[in-house]
């Protein structure tokens, strides 16, 4: 049997059904862990492939699992589905069709398979951190790589994304009338507006790659009030988790420093953080090959290349572990979270990337299972590369 050849026929007898079930998210977006109509459309094709699903894995209850194959290693192909403000943004509708399609395609030779495929729906990336309790709750338990693909405005065979610490900080005054006693209050809105300066000026000391943005989400109660409360969300980004870490402790000593000056007391809580993505080169190259002969060169991605960060981050400390990026706009029409990247999202030439990607990323899961070379060497790199 030629294995890849059936994958590749499999996939494309699929192709109209994967488009619908991407078609359908997309016009439904739904933002982090509220995934309901994501999560039944993506476990109802499973079904219909003949797979047994397992829903609400995890405690999480858009999260599903679904396993199948025969005896040996175990290998999984992840689905994102959530949405943002503005839609998906971010083409979480193509991610969760071409890991549909890829599963599809792997499920046409079911138990011949020398291992074990899991599909698993992961659910609220866009700063839930979904994989991470997955992966904490022992959902991936047993399993010896992974693997997603995102889209962009670009085709990479990997991602060098960022590590973040996520923080929520508010600042307690006192309230007093503005105009007639304003001498009687501690101002929250001006702590905050300081921290904010402080920030601007720390961002001159950061690393290269460095990343640090926030949003204030409660100024104040009222005009004519001397604000007693001020909250704010900050986002820390760095290539390592290690840096991460060292510039949201700079971010709390901001937070003080503003509090001190205006008497006003600051709480600094970190409240979740992604990993930088450690992408297992072994398996990244293997996939590579694949898009290459399927008719699209996947460079690596420049470490200096504009970039994000993933939960996938977590999953690549945890095992050998990809995350390729492909094109379904061209550089300057719109990326990733920009209103335009919403239609792209859901046009002919993204869900034509999905159906090519997910060719690649099945060819590559089959490999991993019937060479045990391939994943020997994976698993070797990811010991070598794995930070502490």
């Amino acid at each position: 049997m030629d294995a890849h050849a059936e994958i590749k026929r499999a996939i494309d007898a699929y192709k109209e059904n994967a488009v619908k079930v991407s078609h359908a998210i997309h016009k439904r977006p739904e933002p982090r862990f509220e995934e309901k109509f994501a999560s039944e459309q993506l476990t109802s094709a499973a079904e219909e492939l003949g797979l047994k699903v397992e829903r609400g894995v995890g405690n999480l209850p858009t999260a599903f699992r679904a396993e199948f194959g025969g005896e040996g290693p175990i290998v999984a192909i992840m689905a994102e589905y959530d949405a943002l403000p503005n839609g998906h943004s971010c083409g979480h509708n193509l991610i969760a069709g071409a890991a549909l399609t890829a599963v599809a395609g792997l499920s046409r030779i079911g138990s011949q398979l020398p291992g074990r495929i899991v599909f698993l729906g992961t659910p609220a990336e866009e700063g839930g951190g979904g994989k991470i309790l997955l992966l904490n709750r022992g959902v991936l338990k047993g399993v010896d790589a992974a693997m997603m693909a995102h889209p962009m405005d670009a085709e990479y065979r990997t991602m060098p994304a960022l590590a973040t610490h996520q923080m929520k900080i508010a600042f307690h005054g006192r309230a007093a009338h503005a105009s007639l006693a304003p001498w009687d209050g501690a101002s929250a809105l001006t702590a905050v507006l300081q921290f904010f300066q402080s920030l601007d000026s720390l961002r001159l000391h950061l690393r290269d790659g460095s990343r640090l943005h926030g949003i204030i989400t409660n100024g104040g109660q009222a005009v004519n009030i001397i604000p007693e409360l001020t909250e704010c969300q900050i986002l820390a980004r760095g290539k390592t988790s290690k840096y991460a870490k060292e510039i949201s402790e700079r971010i709390t000593r901001c937070a003080e420093a503003a509090a001190l000056s205006t008497g006003t007391k600051a709480d600094v809580n970190v409240v979740g953080g992604y990993k930088n993505m450690i992408n297992n080169m072994s398996i990244a190259d293997r996939y590579a090959a694949h898009s290459e002969a399927l008719g699209t060169r996947a460079p690596v991605a420049r470490p200096d290349i504009p970039t994000g960060s993933t939960d996938m981050g977590d999953i690549s400390h945890a095992m050998p572990a990809i995350h390729p990026i492909f094109a379904i706009s061209s550089h300057g029409e719109g990326s990733c979270h920009e209103d335009a990247f919403v239609k792209h999202a859901d046009s002919p030439r993204g869900y034509d990337a999905m159906i090519r990607v997910a060719k690649a990323m099945a060819m590559t899961a089959y490999d991993l299972l019937r060479e045990p070379e391939l994943l020997k060497a994976a698993k070797a790199e990811f010991a070598e590369r794995k930070e502490s």
